[in-house]
């Protein structure tokens, strides 16, 4: 009567053993740490471990490359396929990871606060290693008109690649200042013009930004600013001459990828008319049939509200340069953005991590 009876139960765990008379279904699941914060630009990573198995024989397991991971706040932070979180804008977002369980979905969820901003020189610590200037040379045909650098810091510790134009640890020196003078940061906030050089009068001239470390150690790094003087004629009223001063009816917008991540990152931008993507580079396009160098260009009319784009996820985005305002409204699906006016000529940091 027992051996039977044994029989019939050891038949029934064989019938039903993908639903719990093994060890191999999975119960539950727990993401670790609950709670982490960072500064815009940082990463943090976080693991998902699994519970398998019944109450008796329970055993636990690394499970963070399999579980899929969410932000309900990407235009906060976004995470990759193996829970690696990037600080994107300040705010807090719950990074979840949703798994196929034992009786149907499991999922664990944590808590990410993003601090500071890495675009007004908020990131802080490590020890500024380089200093690169961007672009290396600007060249306007009027005099006052004026054109935008930027300042990007390689440090020692994340971020790694940071915006340094409008930060109060770094100074603009201009060698021909009353010929082409150069703006300070006078408020370390989105809306100053640090970097912004300005034609008053003909020729060129050296533009040097200086950067000082924690450790009191200084980069410097150098571009180059031209007015060239071309005389009037009795056709031609001559450039960067007294006089010859000609409203202008076009701007230009250059967009640099000045981050680590050469692989899969992306920018784009509509046309004045809303063509999609007349600025669309980088190996993030699928197929990637457009450019993937480093720069992108567009011209557009004076005046012109220009929206640059970046993939919320996957491609490890980690802000713009200082003079492109971040929009503070993004869907969980769609991309970090932000908004140029183009009054004159100018220029964008994109930083992918």
């Amino acid at each position: 009567m027992f051996a039977r009876r044994a029989q019939g139960l050891l038949l029934i765990c064989l019938g039903i053993s993908l639903i719990g008379c093994t060890n191999s279904g999975l119960d539950f699941v727990q993401v670790s740490p609950t709670t982490q914060s960072a500064a815009v630009g940082q990463t943090a990573q976080f693991t998902a471990i699994g519970t398998y198995g019944n109450a008796s024989h329970s055993s636990k397991q690394d499970i963070t490359s399999t579980v899929s991971w969410a932000s309900t706040a990407p235009s906060v932070a976004t995470v990759n396929a193996s829970g690696l979180v990037t600080a994107v804008g300040s705010g807090t977002t719950t990074i979840t990871a949703t798994a196929t369980g034992f009786r149907g979905p499991v999922s664990s969820s944590a808590t990410f606060t993003v601090t500071g901003s890495s675009s007004t020189g908020g990131a802080s610590g490590g020890t500024l290693l380089s200093l690169t200037v961007i672009p290396s040379s600007i060249t306007v045909g009027n005099l006052q008109d004026t054109g935008q650098f930027l300042a990007i810091g390689t440090f020692s510790t994340s971020p790694f690649v940071r915006d340094l134009t409008n930060s109060p640890s770094l100074t603009w020196i201009s060698a021909s200042p009353s010929v082409f003078p150069v703006n300070n940061t006078t408020q370390g906030t989105q809306g100053a013009t640090a970097g912004v050089v300005t034609a008053y009068g003909s020729g060129s001239g050296v533009i040097a930004a200086e950067g000082t470390s924690s450790d009191g150690t200084i980069q410097t790094a150098t571009a180059t600013f031209n007015c060239p003087l071309v005389l009037p004629t009795p056709t031609n009223p001559g450039s960067c001459y007294p006089g010859s001063q000609a409203p202008a009816l076009l701007a230009t917008l250059t967009v640099y990828n000045e981050g680590l991540n050469t692989t899969n990152w992306l920018v784009t931008a509509p046309s004045a008319t809303g063509t999609p993507n007349v600025i669309h580079c980088g190996p993030g396009s699928s197929p990637p049939t457009y450019p993937a160098g480093s720069v992108c260009v567009a011209t557009y009319p004076v005046g012109t509200t220009v929206t640059l784009t970046a993939p919320a996820s996957g491609a490890a985005f980690g802000g713009w340069s200082y003079n492109c305002a971040q929009q503070g409204v993004v869907t969980a699906a769609g991309p970090n953005s932000c908004t140029v006016v183009l009054t004159t000529n100018d220029t964008v940091g994109a930083i992918f991590n």
